[in-house]
């Protein structure tokens, strides 16, 4: 019996060994969203522009980026220029000014540039709860639909641009 004891931490390390070797070579960005498949969840928010109270049913009706971005985000400062670039090439993009004051958030896209055609403020966070966010910048794309097709967490670039339109827009 007391031989037995001392094969237990051996067996432990090789099964731990096996998990890690098999996690080798994954993708430690990737973070699946439990919501692809699914609808955006209902919410009501405020537009920015207009003070008014937006919900589901006044999102576009074409495919669209929702784009979870802050002032107080640096990751968000270096995608901005990307999306104006990805605006003016006609892409819709939702904002969602994520846990932020609202004058800094207007001041940031009057100095920047405005690439979204619709920003909509989340100062408490709670739509960003409801989309599984962890924090900003992170983009969905929704379909006309309103169904959720892909979640990107981190910044959009050309290169992750061109990586999504490959994997998930043909």
């Amino acid at each position: 019996m007391k031989k037995i004891l001392f094969f237990i931490p051996f067996l432990v390390f090789v099964a731990l060994g096996v998990v890690f070797y098999q996690q080798l070579g994954k993708d430690t960005e990737y973070m699946p969203s439990a919501l692809v498949g699914k609808n955006v969840p209902e919410f009501k928010l405020v537009n920015m522009e207009s003070d008014t109270v937006v919900s589901n049913g006044d999102m576009p009706n074409e495919p669209y980026l929702l784009n979870f971005w802050a002032t107080w985000c640096p990751s968000c400062s270096a995608e901005h220029a990307y999306l104006g670039e990805l605006a003016e090439q006609g892409v819709n993009i939702v904002g969602v000014d994520y846990k932020d004051e609202p004058p800094a958030a207007k001041k940031w896209l009057a100095e920047r540039g405005n690439p979204y055609s619709l920003v909509l403020l989340d100062e408490m966070g709670r739509f960003g709860v409801d989309m599984g966010i962890t924090g900003a910048p992170e983009t969905f794309v929704v379909s006309a639909e309103g169904k959720i097709l892909y979640r990107h967490q981190g910044v959009v670039d050309a290169e992750v641009w061109e990586n999504l339109l490959k994997e998930h827009m043909q």
